[in-house]
């Protein structure tokens, strides 16, 4: 069996994330997870907060708090949310670690020991009044082009036009508010991307071919516009210091690196959390470091942070002439729109992650976003798709199979598994249409196809239905009852396999349809397609219960209630 090094997109440190955040990096990453687990392959689950960089300074002083007691709440506020959508990261850290501090600092030395660092003078605005450099992000001002009085020194957010600080129209500090600005000279580090160039496309020409068409056409893009150097170093009070032995007068100027620089090495580090915890047991080099040819390393993120997973890290890794793990596939997601415009907290606009938990239980909102994940084109999220989905799939298709088959069983044969009556060609048949199905279940998840592996798997669910229909044993019950029993136990041995192949998507499901059955071996152990065949885990005898009400409808009032409450329609 392989060994599996899975991480996802940090997600940034400021706010609850909206389900575009989710799908498009988190949660198809912790369903591929459940898979591997499940199919006997060892597995490391690695993700933290993304906590350095403008934003999160910003944000902190808006809420008065220091930078770093900001941080920790809302790390705590992030992991409470991602507990609730069963995500099961092996380790959640955060990029203000110390261990991450320690591996960025390496990797800074090393690329400068290997002439990929270069101190440069550039220009940039000083703010007397603050008495301090200011960051692109902490100048405000009117947008050149649209007019926008609260633009970016970075962009302009309701234009969307790139900008340098020096573009605005009368700026200001947004710190103090101070329009007493000057431009200075002050020095930066710079990483010489454009001397990797040639490395970095040898390797991407290498693994490109295996990638999602969306990830290799984002990095051939970048590459045939040409890498540029790129300052790896800003004036921050909150971030990775720069290191005082190798460039004492920027370490004394207080500067830390870019927190594009040392988001993705917190991949590493937060590896290095975990195996701090319990270091004679756990090994992250094994993972990173001179790593047999045995891991494989498969990252999850929404289109644009491609360019800095296939391009910007992997020439970090390169220029630091260490055998450092780089990623063998990189599955990339385009965005999820709500009605087809993006989710704002500030206008009100789609519905947040906490919110999501509010209203329905995880599994609802797993189901629905993976099985409508945007992998080939945008997709848009709406109320009127989210309820036909819920209550046609998990209310109609699963849900109510598993009550109609243990309800009627417990009415006319008891609370044991009935006996009676030998498989023939209606199971036969119902076999190999289990194995077909389940087989293609397997090749989409295994080809990280999301939409089509939930497709297979709701394919499975209606294969129930279509045998409880045509067997009709409330019918046949009347005339042959160990036929109806064969019937029903046939039944029970599907929402056992669906207990168990339906696990990486609606977890907490999962487990509720294997708890009906009073089995030693209450495991998600995967059942391959050749085993699916007989469907005979479950024995005459068994007691089972017959679970609550797994998936409620969602009615004509709760679509209302929630466009009212969110936001809805073309219009909005």
């Amino acid at each position: 069996m392989a060994r599996h090094l899975i991480t996802s997109a940090l997600p940034y440190i400021n706010g609850i994330k909206h389900l575009g955040n989710m799908v498009g990096s988190m949660l198809p990453a912790d369903v591929y997870s459940r898979y591997l687990r499940q199919r006997g392959h060892e597995v490391l689950y690695i993700c933290a907060t993304d906590e350095h960089g403008t934003p999160a300074e910003l944000a902190a002083k808006e809420q008065g708090l220091p930078v770093d007691e900001f941080c920790a709440q809302a790390h705590d506020a992030q992991k409470a949310v991602y507990d609730g959508f069963a995500l099961a990261f092996d380790y959640f850290g955060r990029s203000s670690s110390e261990q991450n501090v320690e591996i960025t600092q390496h990797f800074a030395r090393r690329l400068n020991e290997n002439g990929f660092i270069e101190e440069r003078a550039i220009r940039q605005v000083y703010s007397p009044t603050d008495g301090r450099f200011l960051p692109d992000r902490y100048v405000e001002g009117t947008c050149p082009h649209c007019g926008y009085d609260k633009a970016r020194g970075d962009q302009c957010e309701n234009c969307t036009r790139v900008l340098d600080p020096t573009d605005l129209i009368n700026p200001r500090s947004a710190i103090s508010g101070s329009t007493d600005l000057e431009v200075r000279e002050t020095k930066h580090l710079f990483l010489l991307q454009s001397k990797l160039q040639h490395e970095v496309e040898e390797w991407v020409a290498a693994h490109e071919e295996e990638w999602p068409q969306l990830a290799a056409s984002i990095a051939r893009k970048w590459l045939n516009e040409g890498l540029h150097d790129r300052a790896i170093t800003r004036d921050l009070d909150w971030g990775v210091p720069v290191p005082s032995d190798t460039w004492p007068d920027l370490a004394a100027e207080g500067k830390v690196f870019y927190v594009w620089f040392d988001a993705p090495i917190e991949y590493i580090g937060a590896t290095k959390e975990w195996s701090d915890l319990d270091p004679e047991n756990r090994d992250w080099k094994s993972w990173w470091y001179d790593v047999d040819t045995d891991v494989r390393y498969t990252e999850f993120m929404a289109k644009d942070n491609v360019p800095f997973h296939t391009v910007m890290f992997p020439a970090t890794e390169l220029g630091v002439r260490e055998p450092w793990k780089k990623v063998d596939y990189v599955k990339a997601f385009n965005w999820l729109t709500y009605y087809g415009g993006k989710f704002s907290t500030s206008q009100k606009r789609g519905v947040f992650t906490d919110q999501a938990l509010d209203i329905l239980p995880a599994d609802y909102w797993r189901y629905f976003l993976i099985a409508n994940a945007p992998e080939s084109d945008d997709s848009s999220f709406t109320w009127e798709h989210f309820t036909a989905t819920v209550n046609k799939d998990l209310a109609d298709t699963l849900g109510n199979f598993v009550n109609r088959v243990l309800s009627f069983s417990k009415k006319r044969f008891g609370e044991e598994v009935p006996a009676g009556g030998e498989p023939g060609e209606a199971e036969a048949k119902l076999g190999e249409e289990i194995a077909r199905l389940l087989a293609e279940y397997e090749s989409q998840m295994e080809a990280l196809q999301f939409r089509k592996a939930a497709a297979a798997l709701r394919a499975l669910w209606s294969a129930g239905n279509s045998y409880l229909e045509e067997k009709a044993p409330w019918l046949e019950i009347k005339t042959d009852k160990d036929g109806a029993a064969l019937t029903l136990r046939t039944a029970m041995n599907l929402i056992h396999l669906y207990a168990v192949v339906s696990e990486p998507f609606i977890p907490a499901t999962s487990a509720a349809m294997r708890q009906a059955f009073a089995l030693k071996d209450d495991t998600a152990t995967w059942i391959t397609a050749d085993e699916a065949r007989t469907l005979t885990a479950l024995t005459p005898g068994i007691p089972f219960t017959v679970p609550p009400v797994l998936f409620a409808k969602l009615t004509d009032e709760d679509l209302e209630t929630y466009k009212e409450r969110f936001g809805g329609g073309p219009t909005a």
